[in-house]
């Protein structure tokens, strides 16, 4: 069996615990990982309110013409439409979870957002995370917890202590020297947590943010280009996310109202997995290391970033 064909008979779902032993000692930054962006924007609420950050311009039109905008804002909105087990399943192992409070409610759940909030909560869908780790013992998963809207102080501390107490010894401390599979393993850490916010710096079970390149480009060219440019000026140290998801501005929207970002992404699909297949994981200035696209399910996203990591074998041979 060549090594292309033993990736592409992987079971993506416990791909990682599958790879070739020859990959366990290397940095997890080393490694081509599959990633979902605005990975819980498949169960946004149409009816929630929109998110703080909004101009109160946009709030204006929304209350005025809702019956225009909402159908829109869903449309652009929602970059994903499998829900986070199925991702795992399917092999995505880096999670952008944008988190936010609501605006004027009285309890403590938190909510994902993307322009408007979703109709789960943050709490329940981690709950899912962790259940489905206890039957993928040797699956490491990234989880980016970013954007935090309406969190005071109180609520990010209530927030980390139930990551705490939800993902336990699951949790790999954040440390200076490269985490590896094998590493990992044998300790029985299964959860990367990266926490946008200074509320983690006193919390040693918590990573800082991890650089993300994002193109904000509505083609595959014009993100290609970007991306390009970012190789050329060379790689973060430790983990990072390269962008492969296109971005729609209003004016774009306005001018295309019957497109959505589903058809974005098709159409442009082709021309991403021709530069993708031409990537190659590791640690030198040009190598990527977590990919992270939208619509990761329809799309043969997961076993094409995962089959860039033949590429870090030092010689071709036969495996079991």
């Amino acid at each position: 069996m060549s090594d292309t064909d033993y990736f592409k008979n992987l079971d993506y779902e416990d791909w990682m615990s599958g790879l070739p032993e020859e990959l366990w000692d290397l940095p997890l930054s080393n490694l081509s990982i599959p990633g979902s962006h605005d990975a819980m924007s498949y169960c946004l609420d149409i009816n929630s309110p929109l998110v703080r950050s909004e101009p109160d311009s946009f709030r204006f039109l929304d209350r005025l013409f809702c019956c225009l905008t909402r159908p829109a804002i869903f449309r652009w909105a929602t970059t994903q439409d499998k829900s986070i087990v199925e991702q795992l399943s399917k092999g995505i192992r880096y999670f952008d979870l944008r988190i936010a409070h609501k605006q004027n409610d009285s309890s403590h759940y938190l909510y994902f957002t993307h322009l408007i909030y979703t109709h789960v909560t943050v709490l329940e869908t981690l709950m899912s995370i962790n259940t489905w780790l206890e039957s993928h013992p040797k699956e490491i998963v990234i989880l980016a917890c970013s954007h935090f809207e309406g969190l005071c102080e109180d609520l990010h501390e209530a927030f980390i202590l139930s990551l705490k107490k939800l993902f336990g010894s699951k949790l790999c401390p954040r440390q200076e020297s490269a985490v590896t599979l094998r590493s990992l393993w044998a300790c029985g850490h299964q959860v990367l947590l990266s926490y946008e916010d200074q509320a983690a710096e006193k919390h040693p079970e918590l990573w800082p943010a991890i650089p993300y390149w994002w193109a904000n480009q509505h083609t595959a060219q014009g993100v290609i280009a970007y991306l390009e440019y970012q190789k050329n000026l060379g790689r973060p140290e430790g983990l990072f996310v390269c962008g492969l998801n296109l971005t729609a501005r209003k004016s774009y929207i306005a001018l295309h109202p019957d497109q959505s970002l589903r058809t974005l992404t098709k159409t442009n699909w082709e021309c991403l997995r021709t530069w993708l297949e031409k990537q190659t994981p590791g640690g030198s200035s040009g190598s990527l290391n977590i990919i992270a696209g939208d619509f990761v399910g329809p799309i043969p996203f997961c076993p094409e970033v995962i089959t860039l990591n033949r590429k870090l074998l030092r010689k071709t041979t036969h495996w079991k």
